[in-house]
């Protein structure tokens, strides 16, 4: 799939749920209000449009929420697109908060996931319950050492929030070292009504750059996951260190991806309104070719990039839905 641009549509994010045991202050509203479970795709559902993806040239899939193992059953999917590794599937992976993964660690590696990205922005238990709003620490560290010892490799993703964990990346930093874990380092986006300023979370990361490097030396390599994160080693703990840019540098010249929700809704741009349902061609033929044409349609109106915009001098450039709903 090749979109406007000439950019090849390979990776898939796919939110199974808008749902989620957390309320990271920067990602939804304390009272959010769930979507009904009717308007969900069905896991079956779910299935066959990855499938048919596959089929049309993705090569990695990642699955996302809200907090994708609070679904019940997800397990099921999991293992249905795991068989699919290896058949036009190169890789299968998942973004989680971490609080289940104590549980579903195990299992996750019998699946045939490799990889999974861990949300933690904080290792500071009373600054971690503030930020989540009612989560517990131990229990995400607890899930971390589970996915460690289980074999699977583990990135740490820290939103950088001013005035919250701006005194504590160089610690973040320390701890990934020592345990193993690479680190990357995300931009607030505007996303989503949170009942709160964005402008005053953001925190550039050119700034966070530049102050990391009074302690690390941070060395540019040519790492890539296929994601938008751009890497450099840390000379002193031997770790990757990762930044997502999208608001002071984005990353879209190089997209090769579009993100899909739980109820079928297909967002070809993370900071676009435009959208496709899939939804209706999943259930207008038990063929797959309306899914197929919808796809092909949405594919070849991707737009070359987002326009979010976080200043105080400016109108805020945004999206009205929260990333829980598209997808992290």
């Amino acid at each position: 799939m090749i979109d406007p641009f000439g950019r090849s549509i390979s990776y898939l994010r796919v939110s199974v749920t808008d749902r989620c045991d957390l309320r990271c202050v920067y990602c939804m509203a304390e009272d959010m209000t769930f979507l009904p479970k009717a308007e969900l795709l069905t896991l079956e559902e779910l299935e066959r449009v990855c499938a048919t993806f596959i089929r049309l040239g993705v090569r990695k899939l990642r699955l996302t929420g809200g907090e994708p193992l609070v679904r019940r059953n997800v397990m099921s999917l999991i293992r249905g697109l795991g068989a699919k590794l290896g058949h036009g599937l190169d890789e299968l992976t998942l973004t989680t908060n971490g609080t289940q993964l104590a549980k579903f660690a195990g299992e996750l590696k019998d699946a045939g996931v490799r990889r999974i990205n861990v949300s933690l922005d904080t290792l500071d238990p009373a600054k971690f319950q503030a930020i989540t709003r009612w989560g517990k620490l131990d229990q995400v560290l607890d899930g971390v050492r589970a996915a460690s010892d289980a074999g699977l490799k583990v990135k740490i993703n820290a939103v950088a929030l001013k005035g919250i964990n701006d005194d504590e990346l160089d610690r973040m930093v320390e701890w990934c070292g020592d345990q193993g874990h690479d680190l990357t380092i995300i931009e607030v986006m505007p996303m989503g009504d949170i009942g709160e300023q964005r402008v005053d979370q953001y925190w550039p990361l050119s700034m966070v750059r530049a102050q990391l490097k009074k302690r690390w030396t941070l060395e540019d390599i040519d790492y890539r996951t296929g994601g938008p994160a751009r890497y450099v080693q840390v000379k002193e703990t031997g770790g990757r260190l990762g930044f997502i840019t999208p608001m002071t540098h984005n990353f879209c010249e190089s997209c090769n991806r579009v993100r899909l929700t739980c109820t079928g809704t297909l967002y070809m741009c993370l900071g676009q309104e435009d959208a496709a349902d899939l939804r209706a061609a999943v259930r207008a033929s038990e063929s797959d070719e309306p899914l197929e044409a919808a796809i092909r349609a949405a594919i070849a109106r991707k737009p070359k990039g987002h326009d979010f915009i976080i200043d105080r001098r400016q109108a805020p450039k945004s999206v009205s839905r929260h990333m829980s709903v598209t997808g992290g």
